[in-house]
């Protein structure tokens, strides 16, 4: 027996939290029972699980990728809007993937894909600690004392105050410069509001690598599966064992 809402992340429907809120929507059945309450437990081997009425099961092999988010692109997998998402870089045959955390709409670059439920769930949990670097194009040049701060600590608004594990000048240009900067979690704005405290507001923001896996050698909308060697390397960060390399790098249009 497990928890339902761990079967549903396993299945590859949703993350732990998104699956709790499938749940609460009365969109999960068991054995043909709506299943409501968080907590509930399910046989995996002789329970049928459904969402909406479609059957579940458990996939043998789960599926790892990485996209190449363009800029002007929803991280959702449709939009009854029309807008572009990820979903339009996807194709059938790579089944039930959904995103490992999201990109703003205006944020390009590496956003992993994949079915394993326990594996999103370990990336997302801000009680891991998993290292979020980011390269940001930023309005004048910050002053080191002003990157220092960052690594300090500065307020955002009336939330708690947010700190980089690192914040390092990458290049200058005439009048804007691209900064380094590695987080820890993934509140909403985050970056941007954080430069926006130190008086240097971000025109561009690009992730070179989400885990590790980079899309240095990749181009906008390109989506690719994870090599052996990259999905060992995201299990090992997942599960705490090994750090993700920093991967540092501009747009592909900007080197």
């Amino acid at each position: 027996m497990e928890r339902l809402h761990k079967y549903l992340a396993r299945a590859g429907v949703a993350s732990r939290r998104k699956a709790e809120k499938l749940m609460l929507a009365g969109k999960v059945q068991v054995n043909g029972q709506t299943v409501c309450k968080l907590g509930s437990l399910v046989d995996a081997e002789h329970d049928e699980v459904c969402i909406e009425g479609q059957k579940l099961s458990l996939p043998k092999q789960h599926q790892y990728f990485i996209l190449y988010k363009p800029r002007g692109t929803i991280t959702t997998l449709a939009d009854p809007q029309g807008r572009p998402c990820i979903g339009d870089w996807l194709r059938k045959k790579h089944g039930r993937v959904y995103p490992v955390g999201r990109l703003d709409y205006d944020t390009e670059g590496a956003l992993l894909l994949t079915d394993d439920g326990d594996l999103v769930n370990r990336l997302l949990m801000p009680r891991f600690q998993i290292p979020r670097s980011y390269v940001a194009k930023v309005r004048g040049q910050p002053s080191p004392e002003a990157l220092q701060q960052l690594c300090k600590g500065v307020v955002i608004g009336e939330e708690r105050p947010a700190q980089a594990l690192r914040a390092k000048l990458h290049c200058v240009l005439k009048a804007n410069s691209w900064v380094v900067l590695t987080v820890t979690e993934g509140r909403y704005h985050l970056v941007k509001r954080m430069f926006a405290a130190i008086g240097h507001p971000v025109l561009a923001l690009f992730r070179p690598a989400q885990a590790g896996i980079s899309v240095l050698n990749m181009y906008p909308g390109q989506l690719r599966a994870l090599t052996q060697e990259e999905c060992v390397l995201l299990k090992a960060v997942a599960l705490g064992h090994s750090r993700p390399p920093l991967v540092v790098g501009l747009p592909i249009r900007k080197r």
